[in-house]
């Protein structure tokens, strides 16, 4: 036995209610779909990129505690792009050689000044990293929550001026039967179930990308700290 269709999926014309519909509410209808469009492309995207970061974070990881030389760790952290983790380490290792390199080329009062400063400017040099990383991964993720706190207000504000029209549609017919009144009203709230199908995906989202960021956001920390206790032990003695 096959199941009826939902009320909202068998029964509705939407043709219907797009020529019933009044410039406001087709207003409504249009942003609705616009910015519905825009959550999922959105969504496509950051999960494209939260995933890749997963993916090539992992393999930072892997070759940085299987790695013996700095070096080898940075040449193969320059081609993982896509992840946070490595990012951090390059800038953190680019901080180091130029503490390095000003040692060479300074003498004793250079090389004590730069280890006395230089493990502050490689933890500025990581947490400056960091931070940018998160900024990355949080591009454009609050018009997910924007979408999703806003569109069923603007699906309701459509709902709302679709059963003014149609009452005063009623009211000039003089005819407030329950089948003239049903069709339009039915129409109405068709703009309230459009608010709920752009909001429920892109909130869906958002907590999911947010969790995901804080993740991100740990792991770094926690990155950070190992790499300068690494540091402190091999290169600040």
């Amino acid at each position: 036995m096959i199941p009826h269709l939902p009320l909202a999926f068998g029964a509705m014309n939407y043709v219907e209610i797009i020529r019933d519909a009044s410039f406001i509410e087709l207003a409504v209808l249009l942003l609705l779909m616009s910015v519905s469009v825009a959550s999922w492309a959105l969504i496509a995207m950051k999960f494209t990129q939260l995933s890749r970061a997963r993916s090539q974070s992992l393999t930072f990881l892997d070759t940085f505690w299987k790695a013996s030389r700095l070096e080898a760790i940075y040449q193969s952290a320059l081609k993982l792009e896509g992840s946070p983790l490595s990012k951090v380490f390059c800038a953190g290792y680019e901080e180091l050689s130029k503490l390095a390199q000003t040692g060479k080329e300074g003498g004793a009062e250079d090389a004590m000044s730069a280890k006395l400063g230089g493990i502050e400017n490689v933890e500025r040099a990581l947490n400056r990293a960091a931070t940018a990383q998160i900024t990355e991964l949080e591009n454009r993720v609050s018009f997910l929550g924007t979408v999703g706190a806003a569109s069923p207000f603007v699906g309701l504000f459509g709902t709302v001026i679709g059963i003014l029209s149609a009452f005063n549609q009623i009211a000039e017919q003089g005819n407030a039967t329950l089948a003239t009144v049903a069709a339009p009203v039915g129409n109405a709230l068709f703009a309230t179930a459009a608010g709920l199908f752009a909001a429920i995906p892109a909130v869906v989202a958002y907590n999911s990308f947010v969790s995901r960021i804080k993740v991100f956001d740990t792991e770094m920390s926690n990155f950070s700290a190992d790499f300068l206790n690494i540091i402190k032990r091999h290169f600040f003695r």
